[in-house]
């Protein structure tokens, strides 16, 4: 079936998959300053342009989630200042430690990690990143419920419904009623498991095909279902079409018979 090198991952990438593979690793571990500081140097992949790495936002600008037009933004969420924030996650981490199995105010699991995201999300403490971390403590929080490892594409399934999510937190952030986000967060939690199941499912059967095929198919063919199988459970947005797939495959012909 071959392999990925790392050469060929993008570095956000990369570091993601680092964040939830220490994630997975420490899921029994307390949450810490020191952890989330962790992830969120992982989830930047080195980069160069946020000048806050792995510390919490210093800026004096005020953090804010906008849209629209250079000059006329509409303002959707704005999270406390820069100065306040070291605050108010001493606050969060506390919550999260006595909101825990075991601690003095324990929760159900899908409330506690849909509560425990909108209320990262709400403290907004990095310059960036602020999204993956705080699905990361989201998974953090059902791993420690659940006594193991979730293994969901929580994060995954979050950002296919990305319209929905932010409608959803913004509407969430502008009032301490957060009934309707843990309902739209725990349907997303079950799809996830879903979508786990799903995901399962095709990569078995894919590497039962590779299996089947091997030795027939010439390095293009092999390239040609690689891409195909890239786009996963959902694939091709609008489906295959001739066009999508002579690009894949490229305008060469083949001088060895084609197998299918």
């Amino acid at each position: 079936m071959g392999h990925v090198s790392l050469d060929t991952v993008a570095p956000r990438e990369q570091g993601t998959a680092e964040m939830m593979v220490n994630l997975y690793r420490t899921y029994s571990a307390p949450l810490s300053e020191e952890m989330i500081f962790g992830w969120h140097r992982m989830s930047m992949g080195g980069r160069r342009d946020v000048n806050d790495v792995g510390c919490y936002r210093t800026s004096d600008e005020p953090m804010q989630v906008v849209s629209g037009v250079i000059g006329a933004p509409k303002v959707h969420f704005e999270a406390p200042p820069s100065a306040q924030v070291p605050r108010e996650m001493a606050g969060f981490i506390d919550w999260f430690k006595h909101t825990a199995p075991g601690g003095t105010e324990p929760l159900p699991a899908p409330t506690r990690a849909g509560a425990a995201h909108l209320y990262f999300e709400s403290i907004h403490p990095f310059e960036d990143g602020n999204g993956r971390v705080g699905r990361a403590i989201a998974e953090k929080s059902l791993a420690e419920n659940l006594g193991q490892p979730t293994l969901i594409v929580l994060a995954a399934t979050i950002l296919a419904r990305r319209e929905s999510y932010y409608h959803a937190l913004e509407a969430a952030s502008r009032q301490n009623e957060i009934t309707s986000w843990l309902a739209w967060f725990g349907g997303v939690t079950i799809e996830a498991q879903r979508r786990t199941l799903a995901l399962i499912e095709f990569l078995i059967a894919k590497a039962k095909l590779f299996d089947r095929l091997k030795g027939q198919l010439n390095e293009r063919q092999k390239k040609t279902l690689l891409r195909m199988f890239k786009e996963g459970i959902d694939g091709f947005k609008g489906g295959l079409s001739a066009g999508k797939y002579s690009a894949i495959r490229g305008l060469l012909r083949q001088r060895r018979p084609a197998i299918w």
